[in-house]
């Protein structure tokens, strides 16, 4: 699925640590950044809070029209739709050939909830100085993952590379603009000999 934007840009993707003794190096890789996904724990609100405390700070770094997304990571340990495993387990062949997602039981208790994360969207505008009017809504922005069964992951950067792409086709179209070809400089003539025109 994310193949289709290869053709458009090159990007990169960096994992900040969440342990403190990496904290500094999190302003090096927000530095540009055309987006940055913040992610927490959605059985844990200690993680919702320290993500605001210790790492808002760190997108300081980041381009001014960044977009920001608000991820509740192990989705798959609170919410039945998002555990059914990748290897299938979770599947259940009916007699008239027909497949059928089996429930599974929650195997923690959610501690964050989805406006909890909406909540934080809206601190970070206002911390970024950024108008709610003029960003994505916080109901776009705001997911809920499983990096073990992939439940929205690909919804997740999908939505980003739609907002982002497209900004960075057009900076590298006013950017061609401003290069010089250094082949067309080598029709002129020089008045005098020697290295300086």
């Amino acid at each position: 699925m994310l193949s289709v934007w290869r053709t458009f840009t090159n990007g990169s993707l960096f994992s900040e640590p969440g342990r403190e003794q990496f904290h500094g190096l999190g302003s090096m890789y927000c530095r540009g950044a055309a987006a940055v996904i913040l992610t927490y724990d959605v059985t844990s609100w200690q993680s919702l809070a320290e993500l605001e405390d210790r790492f808002l700070s760190l997108t300081d770094t980041a381009n001014s029209d960044c977009f920001y997304a608000i991820v509740g990571n192990k989705a798959d340990l609170t919410d039945s739709a998002a555990s059914v495993a990748e290897t299938g387990e979770e599947l259940e062949s009916n007699g008239d050939q027909s497949t059928t997602w089996r429930q599974v039981a929650p195997k923690a208790r959610r501690q964050v909830h989805r406006d909890d994360a909406i909540g934080l969207y809206h601190r970070i505008l206002r911390y970024k100085m950024l108008d709610e009017k003029e960003n994505p809504p916080a109901e776009k922005m705001c997911f809920e993952t499983s990096a073990k069964t992939g439940y929205n992951v690909d919804l997740l950067f999908e939505t980003l590379f739609e907002m982002v792409v497209p900004g960075i086709i057009k900076k590298k179209a006013e950017d061609l603009s401003n290069t010089i070809d250094l082949e067309e400089c080598n029709d002129v003539k020089r008045t005098k000999p020697g290295c300086c025109f």
